[in-house]
């Protein structure tokens, strides 16, 4: 992901470091108030850990209740991740979102499901604007 996203690494880092500081500034004035050390780091990596984990719980819930119901596979749309996968041998899938990241879960004619993701025609679309006169992108 990263070879794909560079950029991501970056702004990652650069998120990493400003939270290091903060809590540098925010435990400075914690111990200047006589109040023990607390890492603002490790409340964030746990409550990523939570969502990472309250996600997959749903995603299992859903397999489980699938096999009950004697279905072979469930389509959900609420979490924005893409994704077609097994779970307990029934086929989980996730249209992820057409607004933000520009996916889609397609069926075709003879019933196989596809993911569509189309952030590569935005990212080429932005290119062919930036290629185009300046006239021509700005309305007359």
């Amino acid at each position: 992901m990263i070879q794909c996203a560079r950029w991501l690494a970056f702004v990652g880092d650069a998120a990493y470091e400003f939270m290091l500081r903060m809590n540098r500034h925010l435990n400075h004035l914690r111990a200047r108030l006589g109040l023990p050390y607390w890492s603002l780091s490790k409340y964030l990596k746990l409550k990523v850990k939570r969502a990472v984990s309250y996600v997959s719980d749903f995603e299992g819930a859903v397999a489980r209740e699938a096999r009950k119901r004697g279905v072979d596979g469930v389509v959900c749309g609420h979490i924005h991740h893409a994704e077609m996968r097994m779970i307990d041998g029934v086929l989980y899938c996730n249209d992820g979102d057409w607004v933000e990241s520009l996916t889609a879960l397609v069926e075709h004619p003879d019933g196989r499901l596809e993911i569509i993701d189309r952030s590569a025609c935005r990212s080429a679309w932005g290119a062919a604007q930036a290629q185009l006169p300046l006239n021509l992108t700005e309305p007359a």
